[in-house]
């Protein structure tokens, strides 16, 4: 992953102060900003990666850090951003993630079609990820994801693949609560349609599998 540019290794004094503060002192120590790159860069990363592609993760992980850093003068604490910087880094490459709606559809659908990997199969790197990923989401979620509305599919997968509260979500989406409950609603109702009735919070697991 790409380090974002002009901001070096972070103090060890950084290592020990919570996000907001980071944040803060970067202000005027733009350095010091490399510790949230390096506490949060894997998880985004991540996050993206499962819904977009590992390729396409690498930019957007370097994109989310360099808006992070070029917007941390409004980064404010009191307005509901809190001491961690989780929902407003998730928050920002989720907003990136719109810019590619039309290709994340296309991979849920392509992953809905894989078929199940052999044991004498030797794909390409990335061939081998988005097999891993197909294999632990399901042709029939995967399928279900790809023809959820934007917006709910944004909520469903900051909580399963994001890990956020519903609290942190409505903070990263810029949303009340109460619409992210709902849009979660609606959207794990579409995916226990999928799942034949099963629980879809279970989609929570293809983290530890992606």
């Amino acid at each position: 992953m790409t380090v974002v540019p002009g901001v070096g290794i972070g103090t060890a004094r950084a290592d020990a102060e919570s996000d907001a503060s980071v944040i803060a002192r970067s202000r005027d120590e733009p350095e010091v900003f490399a510790a949230l790159f390096d506490r949060h860069a894997d998880a985004v990363h991540r996050y993206a990666a499962r819904r977009l592609g590992g390729e396409v993760a690498d930019d957007l992980v370097a994109e989310t850090f360099t808006t992070a850093f070029q917007q941390r003068h409004r980064y404010d604490p009191a307005r509901g951003a809190g001491a961690d910087a989780r929902p407003w880094l998730f928050g920002i490459a989720t907003n990136l993630v719109s810019r590619h709606r039309r290709a994340e559809a296309r991979r849920f659908k392509a992953m809905a079609r894989v078929p199940a990997l052999a044991d004498h199969d030797e794909p390409l790197a990335d061939r081998a990820a988005d097999r891993v990923v197909a294999r632990a989401v399901g042709r029939e979620l995967a399928a279900a994801l790809a023809a959820l509305p934007a917006r709910h599919r944004d909520v469903l997968l900051l909580v399963a693949w994001g890990d956020l509260s519903y609290e942190e979500a409505a903070q990263a989406l810029g949303i009340p609560v109460g619409t992210v409950r709902s849009r979660l609603h609606r959207a794990r109702s579409k995916l226990r349609e999928a799942w034949g009735g099963s629980n879809p919070t279970a989609l929570r697991e293809v983290s530890d599998h992606a």
